[in-house]
C-alpha cells in the first residue's frame, strides 16, 4: 500500500489526475508533441512558444513528476543514489528547466497572455515543489542512502538536501505540514505581484517634455527620447520614463530643477499609496492598483509564521541556515561596524556636495532630487571629465569583445557566437570551449544568452539565470552541459549607432559575467551542487564582484574602448581621471548599501515597530535604521519597501547583506592579481593566477564549501583589508577596523 501523500502534493494529485494518468487522446498527444515547451533537445525554441502552450505543458510535465515521486517512494524501492536520479531527477529537472523558460519569458517579454499563462500555473507548480520538498517519504529514502558509496559531490549535494527537506517542511506533521505548504503558494502569488506591480508602475508613468525642460541633457538622452515621442505618436517633444536608461542620466544633468523633482517623486513613490500615473484621466486610480503596500504586510507575516511553523525565532534565521553567516546578530555586528568605519567618509562626502552647491551651483538649501546633479556637476568639476565624456568610448561591440578577450586569456577558453532561437532580435548566444591540447578538438564547456537592451515589457535591473545545469546524466544520455541567460537592461542605440555604455553599465556586463562564469565553467558533474548551485547566498557574489574589478585596470579598458565616431580607444588621461574619481563618494554609497541590508536583516528578525493591528510598521523601522546609519534622509514620500524586489520578490530576504559580505571575498580574492602583478611581470592578468581561481572556485561549485573553496585559492581565511583598500576608506584605523570585524566572525574570520 502506497504511503500517504503530503497535503500539497495531495492536493496536485487529485486536481491533475496523477493516481490514474489516462493516455491522452490522439489530438492532444499530437498537440503535446509540437509543445516547444515539451521538446527534448538541447536548446528550446523560445521564438515559438505562445502563452497558449504553457498550461498543457507544465500539467504534462507535472503529471510525470508526481508519477516519478510516487515510483521513487513506493514501498520496496532501493534507497540508490543512481536509480533515484533516473526516475525523479530526470522528470523534476525536465519540469524544471520549462518552467524556467516560461518564468524567463515572463521576465523578459511580458504580455497580458503570458502573464496570465504564467500565473495560472504558478499555484500547482509551487504545490508540486513544495509537496516533494515536505515529502517524509522522500525524506527517509534520502536519510536512507549509504553516505560511503557516495561520490564527494553526491554525498555533498545529500547533505544539501537533507538540509533543505528539514527547511522545507518535512518534519512537520498534520495541519502544520498542510499550513506550511499553504504559506509556500500564498508567498509565490504574493511575491509574483510585487514583481509585477513594479513593472506596470515603472512602465505606467510618462512625462512629454518641451525641449526647453531638458536643458543640459546629453544628444544621446535626447535622442532617445525624441525616438520614444515619435513612437508614440507625438509631434513634438520628448517621451521620458523611468526605466533608468532615461531616468538616471535625466538626474545627473538635467539642469531643471523641477523636471527634476518631477522625476524623482514619481521614482520614489512607484508601486507605493503615493504613486503617480501618466497624464492621463484615470492615472490616479491605474497608479493605485500598483501599490505593493499590503503585498508588504502579508509577505512579512507569512515569513514569520513560516518561521515559527519550522521552530525557528524569526525568518532571517530561516534564510541564514544555508549560508555562511552563522546568525542575525553575526550580521548586524558586521553591518554596523562597516557603517561605522565608512561615516566619516560620507560626512566628508556630503561636506563636499555641500560646500560645491552653495558655492557653484546656487543650492543653498539641497533636496532629494539635487544630489545626483550636484555628485555630477561635482565630478566634473573635481576631476575634469563626466560620464558623458567617457560614453562614446564604450561601444557594447567592443566592450562585449574586450571582455570575451579577457575572460579567454585568464581562464584558458575560447568565446564564439552561436545559433539558438532567442525571444527578441536582440538576444545574442554563445558558446564557450576549452582546447585541451593544440591537436585536439574543443571541448563544449557551456552556451550562455546575452539580452543587454532596455525595452517595454522587460522587468528592470540586471541578472543571471540558470537556464541548465552541468550533469551527468543518470539516464545513460550523457554530460549535459550548462546554460544561461545573461540579462541587463541598457539603452539601445540610435540613428544607426551601436549602442553606448557608461562606465557603470560597463561595471554591471562584468558583473552579470561574474555569476555567469560560475555558473557555466563548473566541472562539477552533480547538478545540486554544480556551478552556483548549491553555494551559501552570501558567497555567490564573490565571482561576479571580483570581476567588476578589471573594469578599472588600463590594460584592460584600452582593449575594449573605441569611440563610436572616430575609432580611437580611451585616451589615458581620460582613464586616469575615472581612476582618480574611483572611489567618489564611497563613504555615501557604503552607507546606502549598509541601509538597505540593515533595514533587511532587521525586517526579517523582528526588529520592525508594531502598528495597532500587530503588523510590522515597515515604514517606523526604514526611519530607525536611517536615523542610525544614514547620512542623507529623503524626504517623507519615498517608499524604497515598494520597489525593493531583491527582498520581495528577488530570493534575497534576510539576504541583502550579502553584497557586502562577499565583497569582503571578492576583494581579497582580486588582490591575489595584484600581488601577482606586483611581483612579475606588472600587469593583472595572470594566467596562472587565473587558472588557479578556476580551478579552486569556479570549477569547484558549490560541492563544498565557500570557505573551503576560497582558502583553496589564497592560502588563508579572507581579510577586510583589501576591500577597505579598494574603496579608499583605508587609514591608519585599518587594522582596528580588522580586529574588530574579525570579533564579529565576519568572513573575514568566519
Amino acid at each position: 500500500m502506497t504511503a500517504s501523500l503530503s497535503p500539497a502534493a495531495a492536493k496536485l494529485s487529485a486536481a491533475l489526475g496523477a493516481d490514474t494518468q489516462p493516455e491522452p487522446s490522439p489530438a492532444t498527444a499530437a498537440s503535446l508533441a509540437s509543445n516547444p515547451l515539451l521538446e527534448c533537445g538541447a536548446l528550446l525554441r523560445f521564438d515559438a512558444i505562445r502563452p497558449e502552450h504553457v498550461q498543457p505543458a507544465i500539467e504534462h510535465l507535472l503529471q510525470q513528476a508526481q508519477a516519478a515521486l510516487e515510483q521513487v517512494t513506493a514501498p520496496g524501492f532501493v534507497a540508490d543514489w543512481q536509480r533515484i536520479g533516473a526516475v525523479l531527477d530526470v522528470a523534476t529537472e525536465r519540469l524544471g528547466r520549462a518552467w524556467s523558460a516560461v518564468s524567463h519569458l515572463n521576465a523578459v517579454a511580458d504580455t497580458p497572455a503570458l502573464r496570465a499563462a504564467y500565473n495560472a500555473m504558478l499555484a500547482p507548480v509551487t504545490a508540486f515543489w513544495t509537496g516533494m520538498g515536505c515529502d517524509e517519504r522522500l525524506y527517509a529514502l534520502y536519510k536512507a542512502l549509504d553516505p560511503a558509496r557516495l561520490t564527494p559531490e553526491q554525498a555533498q549535494a545529500r547533505q544539501h538536501a537533507l538540509r533543505d527537506f528539514v527547511l522545507g517542511g518535512a518534519e512537520l506533521q498534520g495541519p502544520d505540514k498542510a499550513r506550511f505548504a499553504a504559506i509556500q503558494e500564498q508567498l509565490a502569488e504574493l511575491q509574483q505581484k510585487f514583481s509585477e506591480n513594479l513593472l506596470d508602475a515603472t512602465e505606467a508613468w510618462q512625462y512629454l517634455a518641451s525641449a526647453e525642460e531638458l536643458d543640459g541633457v546629453p544628444p544621446d538622452v535626447l535622442a532617445a527620447t525624441r525616438a520614444a515621442a515619435e513612437a508614440a505618436g507625438h509631434a513634438s517633444g520628448h517621451l521620458l520614463s523611468l526605466k533608468l536608461p532615461c531616468y538616471l542620466p535625466l538626474m545627473q544633468f538635467a539642469r531643471q530643477r523641477d523636471l527634476r523633482q518631477r522625476l524623482y517623486r514619481a521614482y520614489a513613490s512607484r508601486a507605493s499609496e503615493l504613486g503617480e500615473g501618466d497624464a492621463a484621466p484615470d492615472a490616479t486610480a491605474q497608479a493605485a492598483r500598483f501599490d505593493n503596500s499590503a503585498l508588504i504586510t502579508q509577505i512579512l507575516a507569512l515569513r514569520h509564521e513560516e518561521a515559527q511553523l519550522l521552530g525557528y525565532p524569526h525568518y532571517a534565521a530561516v534564510s541564514l541556515a544555508p549560508k555562511m553567516a552563522d546568525s542575525a546578530e553575526q550580521v548586524s555586528a558586521f553591518l554596523r561596524q562597516l557603517a561605522a568605519r565608512a561615516r566619516p567618509w560620507a560626512e566628508r562626502d556630503l561636506a563636499d556636495l555641500r560646500a560645491f552647491a552653495a558655492e557653484q551651483l546656487n543650492l543653498p538649501d539641497p533636496q532629494a532630487w539635487d544630489w545626483t546633479y550636484i555628485g555630477e556637476q561635482l565630478r566634473q568639476a573635481r576631476y575634469a571629465y563626466s560620464e558623458q565624456e567617457v560614453k562614446p568610448y564604450f561601444t557594447a561591440p567592443k566592450v562585449l569583445d574586450g571582455l570575451f578577450g579577457l575572460i579567454e586569456t585568464l581562464f584558458e577558453v575560447r568565446i564564439l557566437p552561436d545559433q539558438a532561437p532567442t525571444w527578441h532580435p536582440g538576444v545574442q548566444f554563445f558558446r564557450i570551449e576549452r582546447h585541451a591540447e593544440a591537436s585536439a578538438a574543443p571541448t563544449l564547456i557551456g552556451q550562455f544568452y546575452l539580452d543587454p537592451g532596455a525595452r517595454s515589457g522587460k522587468r528592470g535591473g540586471a541578472w543571471m539565470d540558470d537556464a541548465r545545469a552541468r550533469w551527468r546524466r543518470p539516464d545513460g544520455t550523457g554530460l549535459q552541459t550548462p546554460l544561461a541567460h545573461l540579462v541587463c537592461n541598457f539603452a539601445e542605440g540610435v540613428k544607426g549607432q551601436p549602442p553606448l555604455l557608461t562606465h557603470d553599465d560597463v561595471i554591471t556586463l562584468f558583473h552579470e559575467f561574474g555569476h555567469g562564469l560560475h555558473h557555466l565553467l563548473t566541472q562539477v558533474q552533480e547538478r545540486d551542487v554544480a556551478g552556483i548551485s548549491g553555494v551559501e547566498w552570501d558567497a555567490v557574489e564573490l565571482p561576479s564582484q571580483f570581476m567588476e574589478n578589471f573594469c578599472w585596470e588600463w590594460e584592460v579598458l584600452r582593449q575594449m574602448s573605441a569611440h563610436v565616431d572616430t575609432g580611437a580607444a580611451l585616451p589615458r588621461d581620460l582613464f586616469d581621471k575615472m581612476l582618480a574619481a574611483k572611489n567618489f563618494q564611497s563613504g555615501l554609497q557604503t552607507l546606502r548599501q549598509v541601509e538597505f541590508a540593515l533595514f533587511d536583516l532587521l525586517l526579517h528578525s523582528g526588529g520592525a515597530p508594531k502598528n495597532p493591528d500587530g503588523s510590522d510598521d515597515y515604514m517606523a523601522l526604514l526611519a530607525q535604521v536611517r536615523a542610525e546609519v544614514a547620512v542623507l534622509e529623503p524626504p517623507p514620500y519615498h517608499r524604497m519597501p515598494h520597489s525593493f524586489s531583491h527582498v520581495f520578490s528577488g530570493g534575497y530576504a534576510a539576504g541583502y547583506y550579502s553584497y557586502k559580505w562577499a565583497e569582503v571575498l571578492s576583494a581579497d580574492a582580486y588582490a591575489a592579481f595584484e600581488e601577482a602583478a606586483a611581483s612579475q611581470h606588472g600587469s593583472v592578468l595572470d594566467r596562472a593566477t587565473g587558472r588557479r581561481l578556476r580551478q579552486t572556485i569556479l570549477e569547484v561549485g558549490g560541492s563544498r564549501p565557500a570557505l573551503e573553496s576560497f582558502k583553496a585559492f589564497r592560502g588563508r581565511e579572507p581579510r577586510l583589508d583589501a576591500l577597505l583598500r579598494h574603496q579608499g576608506m583605508a587609514d591608519a584605523d585599518e587594522a582596528a577596523m580588522s580586529d574588530a570585524l574579525a570579533d564579529s566572525a565576519t568572513p573575514a574570520a568566519a
